[in-house]
């Protein structure tokens, strides 16, 4: 009676435990929601940065015209005059979660406009990212652990960096994709069930949808199959976790359009059909094993390792066939960025030109996680005590993570689950421990020292214990689900080893006054990280890049110069007019302005943007020509010389020269150094100072101040008064920060002279050029 008291009492507390923990999740959810909307308060439901403009450019047609007339969209507003096609160029996971909430809302006659739902489909998808973070962590060390860890993640900066109200992109939804799959396989390794594998796939399939980046799944899970085959640690749950995924996984990957054939053709792929062959060797050794004796099996391991072997070799020569015919082996260029940091610089300059690609410093892991990057190590070893086939999951995923993030900043996304992972473990285990410590001592301290009451508490310590032990030697000894017989042996096993177990756990108590201590360092250290977290959320990753704010002694100014600017070309140019600029503003002219451009950020086309590289590095005669074979009719220029806003294109124009040069050998970055050094001063290079983006950031300049100085490059420039021959201007933002110019009309040929020249030559093809304006844009 006694036993069934202590059972029903253990019930009634799980019971309770399970109604606290979804209660915590909740909040947890309202949390990672919340602490995103800082953007929305103290701006307004803007879309931010540069990528989501397009993205929302494209959810507004998705949800106009439906999704046939999406995945056939040909959109000839960006690299005019060769166009895009949309439907087979883009990741169409975010598309289709926000249209499908639309979609949802107004037929539940909840009438949200597009641009609402997606400013707020990041924040959604936040917190159950952080849900998925739960289920992945609980699987490995339990609900403490679980919760912990997605508390940690529904607050981290880094990921709040591309998760915030307004940040429309790939990552909002990628980040939950990328863990809920991980979630589903270990799921699946501890259960061995053909519906969570499944369910993997599906989830896999969400996120080759949705980002570029699923290829880290598909490496990173082959390499946890093989690591446990090479321990010995291959089991049928193994085989039923990771066989479905690469054959369900791949064939759906390929119905991406984006993807294609690319799951099977690219090196990227390579390793998972490689560690497929391997797992299936293993499986038939082992069934093989079972079947036949020892010396039967030893005749028949040597004829399938024979065999085995010449098919791996097979294998091998066609792949590296395959390889072999490309000149990057099979990689792209992001690839090779990762596996060997030094390519972009060299090979693939508008790669390294991007800001996000570049190494992150050490600060940057103490913005963007912080003090997790202290518990990492301590949850590591935790996971090695005991090391479970999910645990060697995790520490697989923090290594390669950690590699990864310090090889391009933008991957510090990619590192912010497992930190989180690794930490709420870390401080799950040693909240346990300090507590235990106390629980132990405190009836002690309070001078109750009840033998009844002290064995009591470390019996229903032990049975937990017995109990988790006995769910991981289910987990590390995997055969086949137990019996009723087994299941009551079993049950005799757990009964008596609360003794040793009270024993054991009274051998690991720790003074109390140190437990104390610890517990209140571990508080202040959670309360440094939500204080840090909050700020991160409020200041450095809430401002839209679209709107930028300046605190002063006389309060905040907002400098609105880009929409301000977009609305002038919206408003006071032809719907076919084609505007040049740098790549980084294509998204947000075409999705603001609705003005045809050159080039954008897809940056498929390197040439082309070479070509505006090398236009903006040429002399103003030299662009003009260059811009009018384009049909371009106006200019866009940013400027933050006299606000002192850095991003600005004069400090992005040594990249302009490196990507025009890699196309064009005429462009020589040597020619607009002075002894190696980027001036735009009076020591500046002839060529600098010549030069079309020099002309367009600086005409006029001298009247803001009379001394030209920018405030940027903090120095006074070195070519103050000049004039345009061949580009008027026709708009300047109220602080200078965009500037527009338009291309003027190529002279008629001088009268009297009969001798045709080359000058007029081009003038009367230019002359052409300009009635062909006049007619309608053929590619409409």
């Amino acid at each position: 009676m006694a036993d069934q008291a202590e059972t029903k009492k253990v019930s009634l507390r799980n019971a309770w435990g399970n109604v606290f923990a979804f209660f915590i999740l909740l909040l947890i959810g309202v949390l990672a929601f919340s602490i995103r909307l800082f953007s929305v308060i103290k701006y307004e439901s803007v879309i931010h940065e540069f990528d989501p403009y397009f993205n929302y450019r494209v959810t507004q047609f998705l949800t106009k015209n439906g999704i046939y007339d999406f995945w056939n969209w040909f959109d000839d507003r960006t690299w005019y005059p060769l166009g895009r096609v949309i439907g087979g160029t883009v990741y169409p996971g975010l598309t289709l979660t926000a249209g499908s909430i639309w979609w949802l809302l107004n037929s539940l006659n909840i009438p949200l406009s597009v641009e609402t739902v997606c400013v707020f489909t990041a924040p959604i998808f936040s917190a159950n990212a952080a849900w998925a973070t739960y289920l992945l962590t609980k699987e490995v060390k339990g609900v403490g652990a679980g919760l912990t860890a997605a508390a940690l993640l529904g607050m981290v900066p880094s990921y709040i960096s591309r998760s915030v109200a307004g940040s429309y992109d790939n990552e909002a939804v990628a980040i939950f994709a990328l863990i809920f799959t991980f979630y589903l396989y270990i799921k699946t390794l501890n259960t061995g069930s053909l519906f969570y594998a499944t369910l993997n796939a599906l989830a896999y399939f969400y996120m080759v949808c949705s980002w570029g980046g699923y290829t880290f799944i598909i490496n990173l899970i082959p390499m946890h199959v093989l690591l446990c085959i090479v321990t010995g640690r291959y089991s049928s749950r193994l085989y039923i976790a990771y066989a479905p995924l690469v054959v369900l996984g791949t064939l759906l990957a390929a119905l991406v359009p984006v993807v294609g054939f690319n799951a099977v053709m690219t090196s990227e792929h390579f390793a998972s059909f490689l560690v497929f062959i391997i797992i299936h060797v293993v499986a038939f050794v082992h069934y093989i094993r079972g079947i036949l004796t020892p010396k039967m099996f030893r005749v028949a391991m040597t004829l399938v390792l024979s065999i085995g072997m010449a098919v791996c070799c097979a294998v091998v020569a066609i792949l590296v066939a395959l390889v072999a015919s490309s000149p990057t082996k099979g990689w792209s260029g992001r690839s090779l960025s990762l596996l060997d940091p030094t390519y972009a610089s060299k090979y693939i300059p508008i790669i390294a030109s991007v800001s996000e690609h570049q190494p992150p410093t050490w600060p940057s892991y103490f913005m963007d996680i912080n003090v997790l990057a202290f518990l990492v190590p301590a949850g590591i070893i935790a996971c090695f005590l005991p090391l479970s086939d999910a645990s060697s999951f995790v520490v697989l995923y923090i290594v390669t993570s950690v590699y990864f993030s310090g090889v391009m900043v933008r991957l510090m996304l990619v590192l912010a689950p497992a930190a989180c992972i690794m930490s709420g473990i870390a401080l799950s285990e040693a909240f346990d421990v300090f507590t235990r410590s106390v629980k132990f001592q405190l009836p002690t301290l309070l001078g109750n020292p009840l033998p009844d009451a002290g064995d009591a508490i470390s019996e229903q310590a032990g049975l937990a214990k017995a109990e988790k032990s006995s769910s991981e030697k289910a987990e590390d000894n995997p055969k086949e689900r137990p019996s009723k017989k087994n299941r009551k042996k079993e049950k005799e096993i757990v009964e008596k080893v609360p003794l040793k177990t009270r024993i054991e756990k009274r051998l690991l108590v720790l003074p109390l006054e140190t437990s104390f201590i610890a517990i209140l360092l571990l508080i202040i250290m959670g309360s440094f990280y939500v204080i840090h977290c909050v700020w991160a959320a409020a200041e450095a990753y809430s401002a839209p890049s679209i709107v930028l704010t300046s605190q002063s002694h006389d309060g905040l100014h907002v400098f609105d110069d880009f929409r301000e600017a977009y609305a002038w070309l919206r408003h006071n140019t032809e719907v076919d007019d084609k505007v040049a600029s740098w790549w980084d503003y294509g998204y947000q002219t075409t999705a603001m302005a609705n003005r045809t451009v050159i080039v954008d950020n897809n940056t498929w086309n390197n040439t082309h943007i070479a070509t505006v590289g090398t236009a903006m590095s040429s002399p103003e005669k030299a662009a003009w020509e260059i811009f009018n074979s384009l049909d371009v009719k106006y200019v866009l220029v940013v400027f933050g010389g006299l606000v002192g806003y850095p991003s600005d294109d004069i400090n992005k124009f040594l990249w302009m020269v490196r990507i025009g040069g890699g196309v064009f050998p005429h462009i020589k970055e040597p020619d607009y150094l002075r002894d190696g050094q980027y001036r735009i001063d009076s020591e500046a290079t002839p060529t600098m100072l010549n030069s079309l983006m020099y002309k367009l950031s600086y005409y006029r300049f001298v009247e803001t101040d009379g001394k030209a100085f920018d405030r940027v490059r903090r120095t006074e420039i070195g070519k103050k008064y000049f004039k345009l021959t061949y580009f008027e201007e026709v708009f300047t933002t109220h602080h200078w920060m965009v500037r527009l110019y338009k291309l003027k009309p190529p002279k008629n040929r001088p009268k009297g002279k009969t001798k045709k020249s080359k000058s007029t030559s081009r003038s009367s093809s230019t002359a052409s050029g300009k009635r062909s304006q006049s007619k309608r844009n053929p590619w409409h």
